[in-house]
């Protein structure tokens, strides 16, 4: 039995440094485990109590799922301030039984600050005590030492993610959530898509410097920001519920299995995977695609085993492993924010994925460029430009729902100035900037 323990404690250690980055395909799945929707201080909550919607049956048919449809899998576990100290029966055996899937599968067991809007509520102080003391909770619940790799917070203000890498020692935070304007409690449109490492300034801006700067005066943080949920890009665009579709739709179910049912859902989550796995990976030397299932959603959870089976038959050699096991590979490879990520999309059809558009976005340090179009790669506009090597700043935490970082040409379309414009009609200072990194063959400033 001990040898056994020994195997599934040590394993994910050992694997995780085996792995590398380039050549790979990830997944990685999360799931928050709540007493109330949105926890956002440890005492006032937000929106419906959802204690009916835990039990212990749900969080076991949730597993059994996802080991079903692709077995070896290991996921990210994230549980709420109130869901750690709930002295209920129900949320002391959920607490037992997803403690113990650490030891069985290998999953990450870790803490949610505020249940996704920390920083719209609280001060920047407040949220480092909770993070400090749910970590302690999480270590005490999993026992024999335990330390999660990662935090999931929806959205995570810079001084926090900071106050993760040096005073924690976690470096890995699902920190921000790409796209989000006009829905739910926060917004934060303006950070790149894949992982990057934030700046001080703003958690949505990456770091202009590396680790180490000298004098101490850089704006690095060593903690690896991740996107919270893959969505489609083409859907992500609009601001809230524009035109009537929903700007979040791509992997996760409530916007595709909630709105389309089970066949167009599953179709729409498919074709949003393939994005990343297909051109993504061919584009990157990698790919990553994230999802996050809330344990009290209404869906039948065979829709996940359906999801995660036809990614194993489709791409058989995906990594599908924790958040926090995924971001050390990426920090393992990546040890200042040298990337320069490309995507490429054509419209599924569904919901606001215009079938009749194509776009494609660069994501660097420098900057985030988004090109809008047709199929054919016929009037093809800039409706995203976001400069990273300027100067930001974050709100006050706890003054504000709006997070976002917004730049010259913004996606959203909100402001006056977020029209879309020809590639060549950008300023001569940002094409200069913009030709310094690798575009398409056919990109012409």
């Amino acid at each position: 039995m001990r040898a056994l323990f020994l195997f599934l404690v040590l394993m994910p250690a050992g694997w995780l440094q085996a792995q590398t980055l380039m050549g790979n395909r990830f997944l990685t799945f999360n799931t928050v485990i709540r007493v109330n929707q949105i926890e956002v201080s440890r005492d006032r909550n937000v929106g419906e109590d959802e204690r009916s919607l835990h039990t212990p049956e749900r969080v076991v048919n949730f597993r059994q799922a996802i080991a079903k449809g692709f077995p070896g899998a290991r996921i990210t576990w994230a549980l709420s301030w109130l869901a750690l100290h709930d002295t209920t029966e129900n949320y002391r055996q959920i607490r037992k039984t997803v403690a113990g899937y650490h030891y069985q599968y290998g999953d990450e067991v870790t803490f949610i600050p505020g249940a996704y809007f920390a920083n719209a509520y609280n001060s920047t102080e407040q949220v480092n005590n909770d993070l400090h003391e749910g970590l302690v909770s999480v270590s005490q619940m999993v026992g024999r030492g335990y330390r999660p790799l990662s935090i999931v917070a929806g959205f995570l203000a810079a001084p926090n993610q900071e106050y993760l890498a040096k005073v924690e020692g976690i470096h890995v935070c699902q920190g921000n959530i790409w796209s989000q304007y006009s829905i739910d409690n926060q917004d934060g449109d303006g950070s790149v898509a894949y992982p990057f490492y934030p700046s001080t300034e703003h958690f949505c801006k990456p770091a202009q410097s590396g680790p180490g700067s000298a004098g101490g005066a850089g704006d690095f943080i060593d903690c690896v920001n991740l996107d919270g949920w893959t969505c489609d890009f083409l859907a992500a665009r609009r601001a809230g519920f524009a035109g009537g579709f929903n700007s979040r739709m791509g992997v996760g179910p409530i916007e595709t299995l909630g709105k389309h049912g089970q066949k167009v859902g599953l179709e729409e989550m498919m074709h949003t995977t393939a994005i990343h796995f297909d051109k993504g990976f061919e584009l990157n030397g990698f790919a990553w695609v994230t999802n996050c299932w809330e344990l009290s959603l209404p869906y039948d959870v065979s829709n996940i085993t359906l999801w995660v089976q036809a990614i194993r038959k489709r791409w058989p050699g995906v990594k599908f492993i924790t958040q926090g096991e995924f971001g050390l590979i990426w920090r393992r490879h990546y040890k200042s924010n040298s990337f320069n990520y490309r995507f490429e999309e054509v419209g599924s059809g569904i919901g606001g994925s215009d079938k009749d558009k194509r776009i494609r976005w660069v994501m660097n340090k420098d900057f985030r460029l988004a090109l809008l179009g047709g199929v054919d790669g016929s009037d093809e506009k800039v409706i995203d430009f976001t400069r990273y090597d300027v100067s930001a700043r974050e709100p006050v935490s706890g003054s504000t729902r709006n997070w976002s970082l917004m730049g010259f040409i913004n996606q959203k379309g909100i402001r006056k100035q977020d029209r879309p414009v020809p590639l060549g009609d950008l300023p001569a200072a940002d094409r200069v900037l913009i030709e310094k990194h690798k575009l398409w063959k056919d990109v012409r400033l």
